[in-house]
């Protein structure tokens, strides 16, 4: 099989043969890793170690994640939402509740997401059931917005099929219209909270035989083991 190739950006491919080879695209990582005692017993401690080195090394949006759902059948969808809370309840986002991704929470309340932070050679996967957050806090979260933030949530019917972009800046201009002072929070917009009962922490290590340390919930705390690269 032929390897597959990318395009590059202003480059003609007409009788262009020696275009990029994807499979000797690889990169070799020599980070210390992660042991069980640096890796400890509380992996909500450990998340917000790393995501605060994360946010230290200056990469750009350090808090943005593959959040995944599903259909009850099991159809999946994977997108990347802002990561704007985590403590020992789980992690927190907002978006509309109406969304493909809304739809399929209400339906099936549970949900998966991965933080890559690629620039310290590292991963962290969480697994577990989600709700909304209690209206006050997306309130509290939805005032913080930028006014222009705010508009747009009003504004979108968000995954919903649009005619054109003319829609759409018709429909940020009545809601600008519409709220000349303040912006109230939506009801069809506000937060959820994934609570893990599932979290794993990959650090990359050379050869591939990568560190990957798991936690899962148990009535008496979290069970810690290691899995194979």
């Amino acid at each position: 099989m032929r390897p597959q190739r990318l395009p590059i950006r202003g480059v003609s491919y007409v009788g262009l043969v020696d275009d990029i080879d994807l499979t000797g695209l690889r990169r070799e990582y020599a980070a210390a890793g992660l042991d069980e005692a640096a890796a400890g017993d509380d992996p909500i401690a450990l998340f917000e170690r790393w995501l605060g080195e994360a946010i230290d090394s200056g990469m750009y949006e350090p808090n943005a994640m593959a959040l995944a759902t599903a259909t009850p059948d099991g159809s999946p969808s994977v997108r990347i939402v802002l990561l704007k809370g985590f403590d020992a309840d789980g992690a927190r986002f907002y978006t509309n509740y109406e969304s493909r991704k809304g739809d399929e929470i209400e339906a099936n309340p549970r949900a998966a997401c991965t933080m890559l932070w690629h620039v310290i050679q590292r991963q962290v996967r969480i697994e577990g059931s989600i709700a909304r957050t209690r209206p006050a806090d997306s309130d509290a979260y939805f005032a913080s917005r930028p006014r222009g933030s705010r508009l747009g949530a009003v504004a979108s019917p968000q995954s919903r099929a649009v005619r054109d972009r003319d829609e759409l800046d018709r429909r940020y201009a009545d809601a600008e219209a519409a709220n000349p002072d303040e912006v109230v929070r939506p009801a069809y917009w506000g937060g959820y909270v994934l609570r893990p009962d599932m979290m794993e922490f990959w650090h990359g290590r050379e050869s591939r035989m990568h560190d990957r340390i798991r936690f899962r919930r148990a009535p008496s705390g979290w069970r810690r083991d290691r899995l194979a690269p």
